[in-house]
């Protein structure tokens, strides 16, 4: 049984978890938390950051390009639309 988690999924599938690939590759993700409390010792205040930036990004490929790669060696087949065309797609370009 885990030899057929591995094989390929469907394209519909793919495409679906490549978008997130695609979208690393146009930009940085990040967010940010900060928290304020007063207790006796006074206001305490603290924060995190997390960036997440993928390779393809640094390198400066298209997120397209990225896109479709993925579908392909996901699924073994080329997207059924282009990236710009997916649901959920948000070019910031």
């Amino acid at each position: 049984m885990a030899v057929a988690a591995c094989g390929p999924v469907t394209v519909d599938q793919a495409e679906r978890s490549c978008l997130r690939d695609a979208e690393l590759a146009e930009r940085p993700r990040g967010s940010a938390a900060v928290g304020i409390g007063t207790g006796s010792g006074g206001t305490r205040s603290y924060g995190a950051i997390s960036l997440e930036m993928s390779g393809a990004f640094i390198r400066g490929r298209d997120p397209a390009d990225v896109f479709d790669q993925c579908v392909q060696r996901r699924s073994g087949q080329m997207p059924t639309r282009p990236l710009s065309q997916q649901p959920g797609w948000r070019s910031v370009r």
